[in-house]
């Protein structure tokens, strides 16, 4: 039990210390489901999402996986997903408007109740937006910013639509993953604290 807390706690530190450290890029994830959508949905379906943001290079990463969703709707009618994209700006169970394209982030896989996305979205280009998210913030420049002051600020969810419900079947709040620094702290922290207790345990 020993060994195996340290290796744990060691494991950790060697992690954080292989990934690399740049400052520009702010990652954020989610956990999507029926119970996040608001109002909650009875959706068995779940999903992870992924948002990788370069603030320098003014890029975008979207990755998403999904499963489970409804094959057909309350009237029997098949189902499967509409759109999927990303709101701003909120909090936690509350609703807010589309910020990324519309209908749909382009390529997102549509009719169907599994499936995987990734795609790049360069964050200076109008295409990258729903147009009247653009028009509420009074210009491109100011919703690039809104938007990136959203997703730091845990203000943003992904969301993905189906025929069963429009509004939304799955969801997630989108949160800011710790930084490398801040996970090699907690790592070399941890194995410090299980290291001491071994010590102390052994001089009992």
């Amino acid at each position: 039990m020993r060994k195996a807390l340290f290796a744990f706690a060691a494991a950790i530190a060697l992690t954080a210390l292989s990934v690399p450290v740049k400052a520009a890029t702010i990652v954020l994830a989610t956990t999507l489901s029926g119970a996040s959508e608001v109002p909650p949905v009875g959706s068995p379906g779940t999903g992870n999402a992924v948002v990788t943001v370069d603030t320098v290079g003014n890029t975008m990463i979207v990755s998403a996986n999904f499963s489970g969703l409804l094959s057909t709707t309350a009237a029997g009618a098949p189902s499967g997903t509409t759109a999927s994209h990303i709101h701003c700006c909120t909090l936690p169970g509350a609703n807010a408007g589309v910020t990324t394209a519309v209908p749909s982030f382009p390529g997102f896989p549509l009719g169907v109740t599994s499936g995987t996305f990734l795609n790049t979205f360069d964050l200076t280009v109008a295409s990258t937006y729903n147009p009247a998210f653009i028009t509420a913030q009074g210009g491109l420049a100011n919703a690039r910013v809104v938007f990136l002051n959203g997703l730091q600020g845990g203000l943003t969810y992904f969301n993905i639509h189906t025929n069963a419900f429009p509004g939304g079947e799955i969801r997630g709040q989108l949160q800011t993953v710790p930084e490398p620094a801040t996970m090699i702290l907690l790592g070399t922290g941890l194995a410090a604290v299980v290291g001491r207790k071994l010590r102390r345990r052994r001089s009992e």
